[in-house]
């Protein structure tokens, strides 16, 4: 089934829709505390009139777990959903994933549909067909291919968003534009994402949007092009994971700090965006060492993650630590780190490898050397 992607400027229209063209019998909505407080409003009167069951999560990555899952199964079952209900998932990525799997499981399938709420999950976590759980440590170690019946994108929720979760979002879109072309990529160095334009950001998201859409259409399983959304995720994972068993390395912006500050850990895990962002200049990094992309383009695009995302917290010592972590990374083959490189912008290189020497660089390059 393939999913319809709704850029929306009446959510209320759009959802009320989205529900009528999809079978269902009963309506369930997945939220998190924190999305049930500040976005669920904004829709909570279109969902009384379908009496729609609430079943809400505890927010934060940490709890997109087997536990959690369970307990949404177990709501659904409570809640007498059946093989023709629907779920709606409305939140980020978290709420997004795990929904997604948890109606892709139930039943052996029930319909879903994803409100998200976020940027990183406009553009990233909702689209595409991705749904899973974090499970050993590991992100997303189990999960599913499913695609939501629809995707409704509004911006109206990202008034309710933090600064650092904008930014988490922008990584993503940043990705989407060095996989695609230069245009994107000039128009989104030069964003100002710490005071965005909404209306011009909403722009935005729908053509970053189209950037993974395509490539999704293309190859749904990831067995060849779908690798290039991959782009500054080897080595983000890791740093996100590893900051997960630190509980700290997260970042603070270098605007806000002197740089000598910006190095502080904080009491709480690297959001995913962040975790992408330093990622992404780690494999620019080793894409102009191994394929020949751009210095002057890296240099750039290095310099607006500096100014934007701050740094983040790890020392050489823990160089093993994330060569491990790399080596359990889901899209590895026998034990190979494995890498999506670029030439230049839109001039992508997958299945490709790097040395742990060159890894190690990319580390180094990432701590002190942008």
């Amino acid at each position: 089934m393939q999913q319809r992607v709704i850029i929306s400027q009446d959510i209320e229209h759009d959802l009320a829709q989205a529900i009528a063209e999809t079978e269902h019998d009963r309506v369930f909505v997945l939220t998190d505390d924190i999305t049930q407080e500040c976005c669920l409003p904004k829709v909570a009167v279109l969902f009384a009139k379908h009496n729609a069951t609430i079943i809400t999560i505890r927010h934060d990555d940490t709890n997109k777990t087997l536990a959690t899952l369970a307990d949404v199964w177990t709501a659904l079952q409570r809640g007498g959903a059946t093989r023709h209900s629907l779920l709606v998932n409305l939140g980020g990525g978290m709420v997004t994933d795990l929904g997604g799997f948890a109606a892709a499981t139930f039943k052996r399938g029930i319909n879903f549909t994803n409100i998200p709420t976020t940027l990183l999950a406009m553009v990233d976590a909702a689209v595409g067909g991705k749904t899973g759980i974090n499970f050993g440590g590991l992100k997303n170690e189990v999960g599913a291919f499913a695609n939501a019946r629809y995707v409704i994108v509004n911006t109206c929720f990202l008034d309710t968003l933090d600064t650092a979760n904008l930014c988490s979002g922008y990584a993503e879109m940043l990705k989407h534009s060095l996989i695609s072309n230069a245009q994107m990529w000039a128009e989104h160095v030069n964003f100002d994402i710490l005071q965005p334009d909404l209306a011009e950001l909403q722009r935005m998201v729908a053509a970053s949007i189209a950037v993974k859409e395509h490539i999704v259409a293309n190859d749904p399983h990831e067995h060849g092009i779908r690798k290039a959304l991959n782009f500054g995720h080897t080595i983000g994972h890791a740093l996100e994971e590893f900051s997960m068993q630190q509980q700290g390395g997260a970042v603070v912006s270098a605007r806000l700090l002197p740089l000598a500050r910006a190095r502080t850990a904080l009491k709480n895990t690297l959001l995913h965006g962040y975790a992408v962002a330093f990622g992404l200049i780690g494999e620019l990094y080793i894409s102009a060492r191994k394929a020949g992309f751009p210095t002057a383009r890296l240099h750039q695009t290095a310099r607006f993650i500096r100014e934007n995302y701050g740094a983040v917290a790890f020392t050489c010592d823990d160089y093993p630590t994330l060569l491990n972590l790399m080596r359990h990374d889901k899209k590895n083959t026998s034990g190979t780190i494995n890498f999506t490189l670029l030439h230049d912008i839109g001039d992508i290189r997958i299945n490709q490898t790097a040395t742990d020497e060159e890894i190690r660089e990319a580390l180094d390059f990432i701590r002190e050397g942008y």
